[in-house]
């Protein structure tokens, strides 16, 4: 995992306690989608089938988080394809949300005091694809649409006119550092499992500055590589110091099944088959179609280092202009599947990553094969290179289990993000006081 991932931002990702909020708590709003009710969720997701390669990072890095340092005047980069290939005039907004992703009582113009709403003016039209799109970009916070606000915010972008339709939403993260974060990350000892666990133990660190009179007032989150299914919520300080709050567990609270590294699907170029590929080709239609070789199940296998990007993709063309990536990008149909021999009960398999937003949906779901004894999936991809694993979620679970097809191993290389809120006496809402990022690299 020691790939492009070497940076760190001022941020802090821990979810404090006394505070009772969880992933299944996020908020949702009914919202009128033609003839039929959908609900807005409050996370990043995707309303209609023509919205692919959806891109949200810090302007600076490519493959950063959608995480901006309020003082620093820094902006997100925000670019999707649009499918139908068409000129569509889309807008987006702001919805500012507490800790626990549930919209505030603010009004709109209290935290975006300038204009309430920006087009996306920026669009180019496909060359040279099979698959014709229309690319979409834009930067934001600028001069008209301004945050006076830190805290998380929901990304909503729609047609033009139809502000209840939403097209697609993201998470947002603004701070502004007012506290700091140390941690250490190390193989879990209060486990039983301990050999697949990473225990994650880290200091919520203040000065006189910044005053936290009260800790019911402080909320932390822990997040492991982008994933909010998860995220470790509620967690009390163990001890309290000067200047210092200690969540320095032994119980397992603090832990984090290690998982394993990542799998990369790669087609930047269509003209010879790279590593894992099986066969790339055009079907009858003039789609292009890109078969995987069937994917290890690494559960009983040892812990091998490799190079990866802790589930994230790289959009990018080998053959082409770098500066026409955007527009020569061809789709492709591809292929995912591992050996299984029978289907599971109780639950069932998907595939995880940002190429899947981190979601269960029924594209990201696993079918079993009972004439190839495979697990399948298919998904349409533009071409890049894409990280991604195989993960099992039990019925009526919200959190997926890696160890059924990876194998979980405490040695595994994965990000970690701490982030911290509180909200201030007499400021009503939660703060994004801090957002750190930490590595954890086998010692």
């Amino acid at each position: 995992m020691r790939f492009i991932l070497r940076y760190f931002i001022p941020l802090c990702f821990l979810q404090s306690s006394f505070f009772s909020f969880s992933q299944q708590d996020t908020a949702t709003l009914k919202v009128k989608t033609g003839d039929s009710t959908n609900q807005m969720r409050y996370e990043d997701w995707v309303y209609v089938p023509n919205i692919k390669s959806i891109v949200l990072h810090e302007s600076s890095f490519l493959l950063s988080s959608p995480i901006i340092d309020f003082d620093a005047g820094e902006q997100l980069s925000l670019s999707f394809d649009d499918l139908d290939g068409d000129n569509k005039l889309y807008s987006f907004t702001l919805i500012h949300c507490d800790a626990s992703w549930k919209p505030t009582d603010f009004l709109p113009q209290e935290y975006l005091p300038n204009a309430l709403e920006e087009s996306i003016s920026t669009y180019t039209f496909s060359q040279g694809t099979q698959q014709r799109y229309t690319h979409y970009a834009c930067s934001f916070p600028n001069n008209n649409l301004r945050i006076n606000k830190t805290g998380n915010y929901l990304l909503k972008v729609y047609r033009a006119g139809a502000k209840d339709k939403p097209v697609f939403t993201r998470r947002v993260m603004v701070f502004s550092s007012k506290v700091s974060v140390k941690a250490n990350i190390h193989q879990a000892a209060g486990s039983d499992d301990y050999a697949n666990k990473q225990e994650v133990d880290f200091s919520v660190l203040y000065t006189s500055d910044y005053n936290i009179p009260q800790l019911s007032d402080l909320k932390v989150v822990v997040q492991q590589n982008n994933r909010w299914d998860n995220a470790i919520y509620n967690m009390q300080p163990i001890y309290i110091k000067p200047n210092e709050f200690s969540y320095d567990y032994d119980d397992g609270t603090n832990d984090f099944d290690g998982g394993n590294e990542y799998r990369a699907a790669i087609f930047k170029n269509f003209k010879f088959v790279t590593g894992g590929t099986d066969k790339m080709y055009r079907d009858s239609s003039g789609n292009w179609q890109v078969n995987l070789l069937p994917d290890e199940v690494k559960t009983f296998k040892r812990y091998f280092e490799t190079q990866d990007m802790n589930g994230r993709f790289l959009i990018t063309v080998e053959d082409r202009d770098s500066s026409l990536i955007d527009i020569v990008g061809e789709y492709a149909y591809v292929h995912f599947k591992f050996p299984f021999e029978f289907p599971m009960n109780e639950g069932d398999f998907y595939l995880l990553g940002n190429l899947t937003d981190n979601h269960f949906t029924k594209e990201s779901k696993m079918t079993f094969n009972y004439f190839t004894k495979n697990y399948e999936c298919e998904l349409y991809l533009k071409q890049g290179y894409y990280d991604y694993m195989y993960v099992f979620l039990p019925d009526g679970k919200i959190t997926a289990e890696t160890n059924q097809i990876e194998g979980d191993h405490w040695e595994t290389e994965n990000d970690y993000t701490i982030y911290v809120y509180h909200k201030q006496l007499g400021s009503y809402y939660d703060q994004l006081i801090c957002v750190q990022k930490f590595t954890s690299v086998r010692k």
